[in-house]
């Protein structure tokens, strides 16, 4: 160890450390724009190469979809409700993605748009075919005779809970079996304050 001179230090070394760490944090910042940016710019193309898609959806469907990116945390490309486009952790890797009642599903993943396109399309035929079927489903058919689907339903009987309470009660004894059981209790309270009257 060299004692032979004083040791130079920075005359102003907490500002210097400043200096430094905001440039870092700047050059941070800027790779986390760049990134964000490029991750706009992914979903862009891929809403752009699902316009004909759009184009072709009937108007009675059009309310099924809601197609545009969201910001926040994580940029989306929504499609619908429940299913959208996410970038993966790589920036580069598309994920289409439906959120269900059992948890996330992923229904498409590749990092070429031409993969991406045909799985949202399916989704979308799909979603058109369960909506007509649905509301097939809810139309009387058309074989069926109006004035049988008016018919009112019959309802089973409810089954009965007590069946002992039924059969006093179908018996004409429930009247006396309440008195007595009323006698029974005010005869127990008259005995029981006698006994404590006489301690």
């Amino acid at each position: 160890m060299d004692e032979s001179g004083p040791q130079k230090f920075p005359a102003k070394p907490l500002r210097d450390a400043l200096r430094t760490a905001r440039i870092e944090a700047a050059e941070r910042s800027a790779v986390i724009v760049e990134l964000r940016d490029a991750e706009a710019a992914r979903l862009e193309l891929l809403n752009e190469a699902l316009d004909p898609v759009f184009a072709d959806v009937p108007a009675e469907h059009l309310d099924l979809f809601d197609r545009g990116i969201s910001g926040g945390t994580q940029l989306r490309l929504w499609i619908d409700m429940v299913a959208y486009v996410v970038m993966g952790r790589d920036k580069r890797t598309y994920r289409f993605l439906q959120d269900t009642v059992h948890g996330r599903r992923v229904l498409a993943e590749s990092l070429a748009i031409e993969m991406i396109v045909p799985a949202v399309t399916r989704y979308v035929a799909r979603r058109m075919v369960a909506r007509e079927q649905m509301l097939a489903g809810m139309a009387p058919a058309p074989f069926m005779p109006q004035a049988k689907l008016l018919e009112p339903v019959v309802l089973p009987e409810p089954p009965r809970r007590n069946a002992l309470a039924d059969r006093l009660r179908e018996s004409g004894l429930i009247v006396p079996v309440v008195v007595s059981l009323v006698a029974g209790i005010a005869i127990g309270i008259i005995v029981v304050l006698s006994v404590l009257a006489l301690r």
